[in-house]
Order: structure tokens, then sequence, then C-alpha cells
């Protein structure tokens, strides 16, 4: 088997992986892996833009207090502190090294989302902002030699012994290897390809949480998945993220008789936080039997629509459907993953030398309801800290190796056709309103595909679903100890907040779920 060492392994190439790979530079030699391009990941479809109070109408401390709003009581306020004081340092930092983000005359332009309270929202291109910040970091990355990077290579597990991670055994153009590290930090993004409706890139199959839980790292919030009230709803195309800032700007939602339905549901209507959308959006297809809702753009006029969401106007063009004067259906899709690998401010989990950022970690930042753009300042903000903390603990410890490990690798014929199950199950029992029968439903599925786990693979399609299985499996544990409601995790069985709600639920490989105390 083919080995290699490196200073620095950093699993993930989108805003989290670059961050830390940038900032672990400055301390040795890094090398980033990914399982496809560097460029296909949750941040490049980031549409909406990124939060930072950085208008003269706004300040930090308000910013925290709509993150701690909007995450229902179960943001850790150390974590929301750290991302609202530090964001924006790293916005200025970005735009030094040459971001372009949209102006109104010489100030940079702000857009209002829902949730929020003030216009903090910064954006490129109109809804190109996850692009922009991937240019940026990408060139900023190309630029330092001491970075080097494998794509289309899968992190099939991580190397633990005595408790410290060592690198990982990685499939790179399926060929098995070892890549050994004195520090390793997992970036790889969402899990939204659990879920039969997601706005998640293909890659999004959870990879980086379920290598961490097999290697006996503590997860948490596992059972908060938030869905995008608003993805496009054709027949003939995927289902494509129509940003937050369109409600932001004004946009309405509007049942199958033309009429507006959120005043029903909240006094914030249609920017009201994206769980309340999203259930409301549900409730009134069930209600009305309809497939989708309306989105009602048209009083905007074409002009502005172009100028605003140029990606967005192109895109659904391209489907025939004109939004200047068409309503557009919509429905709500899985988007992001509260939840994640355990780790504190600076990125450390339960595993020595294994850290994590972004997506994939869970610092406790958004609770249990992320605050719309808060995740690239997230992975902004905590990949840096990621590096740096992991630079620091790898600091004089000697180079790992004599390590050998053998790989067996199993094969499943109708991996594709369990996938589809998967994918649909997850949608209908554990998705947006979920109730004890309807999880254990699917607890008992998913056990059946259980065999499936403790199998190696070094193709990529299946070992995305060993790992979504996985995924899937610990989502839905941790939505059944979660006897009550908080956020984007609601059940219809225990509506309400009960005595414990403000725990957090925490798993591992060797406990299984637990309310932490």
């Amino acid at each position: 088997m083919q080995k290699e060492k490196t200073d620095f392994l950093v699993i993930g190439s989108g805003v989290a992986g670059l961050s830390a790979a940038i900032e672990l530079s400055k301390h040795g030699k890094v090398l980033v892996i990914t399982k496809d391009i560097p460029t296909e990941g949750s941040t490049e479809y980031a549409q909406g833009g990124i939060a930072v109070a950085l208008s003269d109408e706004d300040e930090v401390g308000i910013h925290y207090e709509d993150t701690l709003r909007a995450g229902d009581g179960l943001c850790r306020e150390q974590a929301v502190k750290t991302l609202v004081e530090e964001g924006p340092e790293r916005i200025m930092e970005l735009i030094s090294w040459g971001a372009e983000f949209d102006k109104e005359g010489a100030k940079l332009a702000f857009g209002l989302e829902a949730a929020h309270s003030r216009k903090r929202i910064l954006h490129s291109k109109g809804d190109s902002t996850g692009k922009e910040l991937e240019r940026v970091l990408i060139n900023k990355a190309r630029s330092i030699p001491n970075i080097k990077r494998y794509p289309f290579t899968l992190a099939v597990d991580l190397i633990v012994e005595n408790g410290a991670c060592l690198g990982a055994a990685v499939s790179r153009e399926r060929t098995p290897s070892i890549i050994l590290a004195r520090a390793t930090v997992l970036a790889t993004g969402g899990t939204g390809q659990v879920y039969a409706v997601t706005t998640n890139p293909e890659v999004a199959t959870g990879d980086g949480i379920a290598i961490a839980y097999r290697a006996g790292a503590m997860l948490e919030d596992m059972e908060f998945v938030q869905f995008h009230p608003t993805s496009l709803y054709l027949p003939s195309a995927p289902h494509f993220l129509l940003t937050e800032a369109l409600r932001g700007e004004g946009g309405l939602l509007l049942d199958s008789s033309g009429e507006r339905f959120m005043k029903r549901y909240h006094r914030d209507m249609e920017l009201a936080s994206r769980d309340v959308v999203s259930r409301a959006i549900i409730t009134e297809m069930n209600r009305t039997g309809a497939s989708h809702v309306w989105l009602d753009l048209r009083h905007m006029g074409r002009e502005f629509i172009k100028k605003r969401f140029p990606m967005v106007y192109a895109t659904c063009q391209r489907y025939e459907l004109d939004i200047a004067k068409e309503l557009i259906p919509v429905c709500p899709a899985a988007h992001y993953m509260m939840g994640g690998v355990k780790t504190d401010i600076f990125g450390r989990t339960s595993i020595q030398n294994l850290f994590a950022a972004g997506e994939a970690a869970c610092t406790g930042v958004h609770g249990a309801n992320r605050l719309a753009s808060n995740s690239l300042l997230e992975g902004l903000v905590f990949g840096k800290r990621a590096g740096s903390a992991a630079a620091l603990e790898a600091a004089g410890q000697p180079d790992v190796d004599g390590l050998q490990l053998g790989l067996l690798p199993y094969s499943i014929p109708a991996h594709d056709e369990i996938r589809g199950d998967l994918r649909r199950l997850m949608g209908r029992n554990v998705g947006i309103i979920r109730s004890r029968n309807s999880l254990k439903e699917a607890a008992e599925q998913l056990e059946k595909w259980s065999y499936i786990e403790d199998k190696v693979f070094v193709t990529r399609r299946e070992l995305e679903l060993k790992n979504m299985i996985q995924i899937a499996s610990l989502i839905t544990r941790a939505a059944l100890l979660r006897k009550n409601s908080a956020g984007a995790h609601y059940r219809s069985d225990f509506p309400m907040k009960t005595t414990n709600w403000k725990s957090h639920i925490g798993i591992t490989k060797e406990k299984g779920p637990f309310i932490e105390e």
C-alpha cells in the first residue's frame, strides 16, 4: 500500500478547509484532499451571501442576539461571540486578498434576510457570493508553495492509535493508500444527500462526520437538520436553491389559491426563521394536497431581478421559467446540518490531533436552527481557528511512521438502489415534521442496512452509501431521543419544549446517543 507523510492533512476544500490550510501553511507542509474537483462543494452554491456586522447601522452585539434568537435557545454563547466578533476581521482579510463584494457607490452593499434585524448580508455579483469566496481562497492557496492538493481522493477512514489521530486511509483514484500527518482537519461539509430532496451538491454525503464517528469521536446535535424553505420545484430541474435574499427583498409566498399564507403562522410572515417557514409550507402542502407553493417576485420588476439575482434569473430561464412575470413553484429541501463532530471554539475534537471546522463540525454556534448566511462566516472564522490550534498542538510532536494497514475492499451490486431507498425513507420519515412512529419505522429499516457499515470500500459510490447509512442512523437515533421540539427538530407527538429541552444530545460509537449533562 502506498504511504505518504505530510505535516498537516486537511480533508475538504471548501471555505473552512481552505481557511484552515492557509493558516496551517505558516507552520509546515499541508496536503488538502477532496473527493471531487476542488471547487465542487457547498461553498460554490452559497447564493445569499455572508452575514457580518460591518454596516453603519449594525453592531456585533445585534448580530449576536439575532443568532441566539434563531438558534432557539440551544446556541453555545461563546461560539456565537467568537463568530460575530472575529467575522469583520475575516471579511477585511478576504478583501485584502482580492474579494469583490457588491457596493452602493463607494460603500459595501448589505442585504436583509429572514430573522436578521439589520441589513448585514454581503453579496457578490448579486447571488454568487460562494463562488467569489471560493475563487479568492483557491487563488490564495495556489500562491502558497507549502499547500499541495489531491483531487479525486476519498478519505476511507481515519487512522487512530492510542487516542490520537495519525492521518487517514484514503482511496486515490481507486488506489488504497495512507496519508500520515501530525494533525488532521476535517472540513468535508454537510449531509444533505441523505435526503431525496436537497439543495446540496452530490458530494454532500456526510463523509467527515461518518469517519470521525467510526474513529470514536463525539458527535453532537445530529437531530438538527435545517430545511431551506424555497427550492425550485420543476419536474425537469434539480432542486435548485432559491436564496433567502429573494424573500429579504420582498418576495411573497402564496398558496395554491394565490393567497399569502405566512400571516397565519408568524408575525414576521415571509421573514420568519427557516424552520418556521419550512413547516408552514409543508403544512400548506398537506392541507391542499399540492406538491409545492408559489414564490412571487413579479412586483420587483425585471431589471431589479436580473441585477440583484442574476444566477437565479438565468437558471430559471434555462428551464423556461420567467420569474419576472411568472410565479415560481417552490418546496422545502434539506439544506444544512447544524450538528456534526463536536468541537470547542478552536476546532478541537475528542480525539487528539483531530480537528473539525465548517458544516462537518458542531461548535454549537447555530444551536437548533442556523441564522441565514452565517455558514460562510463560520467556515472563515472557525476554519482559521482550527488551523491555528492544529499547528500549535502538532508543534514539537515527532513524525508518525511505521504504520501498516490492510484494506479488504467489499462490493455491493445494488448500492444505487439502496441509496435511492435510503434517501426517500429519510425524506418521508425523518424530515421537517417527525413523530415516534415515523422515526421508529426509519430506525428499523436502517438497522436492516447496518451490515454495510462494517464493510470496507474504495469506490466512491459504495463508500458514500456506507457513510450515508451511518449519518441517517445518527440523525434518526438522536431525533428519537429528543422528546421535544426546538428549532429545526419538530416532533408532532412532542410539539412543545419540555423540561430538559435545553440539553444537547451527544453520540459516540461506544455509548450511542445520550443526553449531555
